[in-house]
């Protein structure tokens, strides 16, 4: 019974981020650079466990089944399964903490999962696109490459931000200040933004609340940030403004996947490597205090501790000493017959 709800919570999750998901296809409306499903879906394996596989299946092929003939979308399903599937068994192998609290969970996250999971969806779903004529042969490899990245950058940014969000203690009361400082800066990252792509053309300027993000908040904060600056360089390449005014789909595609990609690896990374740094630091400091500690009960040992040196007995020393008297040589005189030679300084001992 659980498990049943599990899978339908998870079916309808799927489908509706990725109505949201279509809403900014480049690819004739079809392939979304920026494709939340898969993030939802390898979090719901990570977190339930492989039981819910089937609501991943049948969440891709609700989605699948307005797009094309019930054969393809079945294909297409099962690819987008297959690739999640594959990404958390991977994952997994590897012994990846869903804390994201080590730099080889990062990594492992971006590498196996994102760009080496998703390679499995993307393939499967563009032969099968070309093979039944829905996409033109010259259109193989932008299509590829769109399908590939947009479910990479689903995976690196929504997958964070859902693992964050389980982990993060929401009972902590925080300041009113830290409070304020966390609304200004996820309304910054994303007005910023949009604001620097139509007055400027820019983007970059995502960046600096990116690093502010980390450094700051770590993953609690870069997470939200990195999904905010993606939605509005997102809004910017759909209503083909600011860098992306004037470009053709190809140009438009690489620029957008480019940035939100580039955004995503580095608030994962950074905010990795900061949490790893304080981890370090704390382990440094407990380590400091203990070597304190033992130093501390050795000197108060050695205070405590008097080492004199040991005495004999008076009637031992009175011998002692009688013995170890010299005596004087008796006996006929030097040179006499039977006598000795001189003893040096006229002493024996």
């Amino acid at each position: 019974m659980i498990v049943g709800l599990q899978i339908l919570a998870v079916a309808a999750a799927f489908y509706g981020s990725a109505q949201l998901g279509l809403m900014v296809g480049l690819v004739k409306g079809q392939i979304s650079p920026f494709w939340p499903p898969t993030g939802i879906a390898l979090v719901a394996l990570l977190l339930l466990g492989p039981q819910v596989w089937p609501g991943i299946l049948l969440g891709a092929l609700l989605v699948e089944s307005t797009q094309g003939p019930p054969a393809v979308a079945l294909l297409t399903a099962a690819g987008t399964t297959l690739a999640c599937v594959v990404a958390y068994r991977a994952l997994r192998k590897v012994g990846f903490r869903i804390e994201l609290d080590r730099l080889r969970d990062a990594l492992a996250l971006v590498f196996l999962a994102a760009f080496g999971g998703m390679l499995i969806s993307s393939t499967i779903g563009t032969v099968i696109r070309v093979a039944v004529g829905a996409t033109e042969p010259s259109y193989f490899l932008p299509t590829w490459l769109t399908w590939w990245t947009g479910d990479a950058m689903g995976i690196l940014t929504v997958g964070p931000l859902l693992l964050t969000a389980v982990k993060v203690p929401w009972r902590r009361t925080i300041s009113t200040g830290m409070l304020l400082e966390v609304i200004a800066l996820f309304a910054a990252a994303f007005v910023v933004v949009l604001v620097s792509a139509r007055m400027f053309g820019i983007l970059f300027l995502a960046f600096p609340l990116l690093v502010w993000a980390a450094w700051r908040f770590q993953l609690p904060g870069a997470a939200p940030v990195a999904l905010l600056a993606s939605a509005a360089a997102i809004y910017t390449a759909v209503h083909g403004i600011g860098p992306f005014a004037g470009r053709g789909l190809f140009d438009t595609m690489m620029i957008l996947q480019m940035f939100d990609g580039a955004v995503a690896l580095t608030g994962l990374l950074l905010s990795v490597a900061i949490i790893e740094r304080d981890r370090a630091r704390r382990e440094i400091e407990r380590t400091c205090e203990r070597l304190g500690e033992v130093l501390d009960h050795f000197d108060r040992s050695a205070g405590a501790v008097r080492v004199t040196p040991p005495q004999a007995p008076a009637e031992q020393r009175t011998v002692l000493q009688e013995s170890q008297r010299p005596k004087r040589v008796q006996g006929p005189p030097y040179g006499g017959p039977g006598g000795t030679s001189p003893p040096v300084n006229g002493w024996l001992r």
